[in-house]
């Protein structure tokens, strides 16, 4: 499975979508960027006069680049088997720096495990800088369904 197949089968579109490029995919990690747009509608009110992006937004990032596309990257080359989704399950991430509107960053995750459906990997975010502004660890279930 390539990166832009992957991409394609991400389920997420604008503005729920944090992945620009998926720079590179295999069995053991995955790196990708993306830069997040001033105008996003979460920076009006996170904080008033000092916008910064919400943790949660960059754990979800985090997510979609080092947990999705690897989970996507993995479920589809088992046995050349259909890609299959996944559901975030937990999350254990440590924040350094703030991340301000309109800076790229770029997300590196490589596996822990991957075994009974289940992915676990350790993450980074790492700003135009170089400096690390959050990290931690993110788990999730691989499903054949949406709503399973």
């Amino acid at each position: 499975m390539n990166k832009e197949e992957i991409l394609a089968h991400l389920p997420y579109s604008k503005p729920f979508l944090f992945v620009d490029e998926l720079l590179e995919i295999d069995e053991n990690r995955a790196i990708g960027t993306y830069t997040f747009d001033a105008g996003l509608d979460f920076y009006q009110g996170h904080f008033k006069d000092s916008p910064v992006t919400p943790g949660v937004i960059l754990t979800e990032t985090m997510a979609q680049i080092g947990l999705v596309c690897l989970g996507i990257y993995l479920s589809g080359s088992a046995e050349g088997g259909m890609p299959g989704h996944v559901m975030l399950t937990s999350t254990a991430i440590d924040f350094m720096k703030p991340v301000f509107p309109g800076e790229k960053v770029r997300v590196e995750a490589e596996k822990v495990y991957f075994r009974f459906k289940k992915l676990n990997c350790t993450v980074q975010m790492i700003n135009a800088a170089g400096d690390v502004v959050c990290k931690g660890t993110i788990a999730g279930m691989v499903t054949n369904k949406m709503n399973a």
